[in-house]
């Protein structure tokens, strides 16, 4: 633990447990310590399953592996109120340098690798090995549907649900 006074946690989700098979997703790439702290997350923006393997494109569009078991971030975070003031100064700077850009994304994972690298901030990683589903493409929307029934009819979450 290198950071101040400032201690969040996040969720940190197993890479081939949060997968479409529809198309890529983006995904927080974490590196974490052996004690469970996070100390990198780069936002990858172009995860998928290609030649049998799990890819992303870096910022020249050529392809590197990442392990299946690699942690990631679907942006489950527990912070304290402090982590708003740090976000919103940032998100100022961010509007400053993006603001022509409209594909540009402000992305709580590059916040959160600042406050890492600058010791203001640490992360504790809660892993989980549960299995991320949603509509990441119109084509998961079935899948959703009949996991949350199957869900429901195990007793997971009550029926109706709504």
């Amino acid at each position: 633990m290198n950071a101040t006074n400032n201690h969040y946690c996040m969720v940190g989700f197993y890479l081939k447990n949060t997968l479409s098979e529809q198309g890529y997703v983006s995904r927080g790439v974490c590196q974490v310590d052996e004690n469970h702290f996070l100390e990198t997350v780069n936002e990858r923006t172009h995860i998928e399953r290609k030649d049998g393997t799990i890819q992303y494109k870096d910022i020249e569009n050529g392809w590197l592996s990442l392990d299946e078991d690699t942690v990631v971030s679907m942006n489950m975070w527990g912070f304290t109120p402090d982590y708003f003031e740090y976000s919103e100064k940032y998100f100022v700077d961010f509007l400053k340098t993006g603001i022509n850009d409209l594909k540009s994304e402000y992305f709580i994972p590059t916040m959160v690798d600042h406050l890492i690298a600058s010791k203001t901030s640490d992360v504790k990683v809660l892993e989980t090995t549960s299995k991320w589903f949603g509509v990441t493409y119109a084509e998961d929307r079935e899948v959703v549907v009949n996991r949350l029934k199957q869900m429901a009819d195990d007793g997971q979450y009550p029926s109706p649900l709504w």
